[in-house]
């Protein structure tokens, strides 16, 4: 009969199914300004596909045009991170998913009034109930955003198929890089693991009290000795996401890498700087040139062939 393999599902199937649909939901979730005050603005609109989920600019623009505080980061490879936003003020992705819809400056509509549109909407009711077995939650809105988001880890980099033994996957120059990423120019320090981060907060020195005035993890924690702290990122497809830093002060890979060689060149009186930082690297303009080729060879083939669905 027809009805015959429906009827001989296992558990483990139908838990594949809510799972799928999760991921489905969220996706629809992530890429509609349902969940903003003036419905003019998604999460895509700051969190681009095309640019690896960031943005292009300095600091987003939210509903009517206002400008958030900090740079967008990414959000791939957020799953298994263990603190989110640039000062680590959301412990999971299902935490995180909902502060951007409350921020003011960013799409600016309280939970219970972006749940009330969900319920009102007969596609999401349904959507949830095949993901959740329920009505739109706050709970669940901020799971499904996550179930989405947990789907973007990338591991198909020209780094990961060297890393995997072919040779011919990275130039000389992205090779020669690598070496100075986790010997002279110290980087590896911060930026390791699969995901090169630490998960964890420094100062590299763009605070100093006054033009550099943000505290970062210092605001979250109250204490004043994580002022200038912030979030260390992932590099991954970082090429793919100018600007740079919290503020997204830099405009190129290059600048930042020309930061790190010599800070007090562009901050001359840090407060809190990490002592990590006090002797300059002495990198060579080439040197910088390799290291920048290896920072390019971390990005994700797939943002050449657009296989990123909206």
């Amino acid at each position: 009969m027809a009805t015959a393999p429906f009827l001989a599902r296992t558990s483990a199937d139908r838990a594949m199914d809510k799972s799928e649909a999760r991921v489905e939901l969220g996706r629809r979730l992530f890429f509609d300004p349902i969940l903003s005050s003036d419905g003019t603005v998604s999460c895509a609109s700051c969190h681009k596909p095309e640019h690896a989920f960031a943005d292009t600019v300095a600091l987003s623009a939210g509903v009517g045009g206002a400008l958030g505080a900090r740079n967008t980061p990414t959000v791939m490879n957020a799953s298994g991170r263990t603190s989110l936003f640039w000062d680590g003020r959301a412990e999971t992705l299902e935490e995180q998913a909902i502060f951007p819809i409350e921020n003011p400056v960013e799409m600016n509509l309280p939970v219970a009034e972006a749940i009330a549109r969900l319920q009102a909407s007969d596609e999401y009711v349904a959507l949830f109930r095949q993901a959740y077995d329920g009505a739109p939650a706050p709970r669940t809105l901020g799971r499904a955003l996550a179930a989405f988001q947990k789907t973007l880890d990338t591991f198909d980099t020209p780094y990961d198929r060297w890393n995997h033994g072919d040779e011919s996957a990275m130039p000389d120059a992205a090779r020669r890089g690598r070496a100075l990423f986790v010997g002279k120019a110290k980087c590896a320090e911060c930026h390791s693991g699969e995901d090169f981060t630490s998960d964890r907060f420094r100062n590299i020195g763009l605070y100093d009290g006054n033009a550099l005035a943000d505290r970062g993890r210092g605001a979250v924690t109250g204490n004043p000795a994580d002022d200038g702290q912030f979030k260390i990122p992932s590099l991954r497809n970082v090429a793919l996401t100018p600007p740079y830093m919290h503020n997204g002060m830099f405009a190129t890979l290059r600048e930042v890498i020309e930061y790190y060689n010599e800070p007090d060149r562009v901050v001359p009186h840090p407060l809190g700087r990490d002592a990590t930082m006090v002797a300059p690297l002495q990198l060579t303009a080439a040197e910088i040139d390799d290291i920048e080729a290896f920072l390019v060879a971390l990005s994700d083939d797939r943002f050449d062939k657009a296989e990123v669905r909206r």
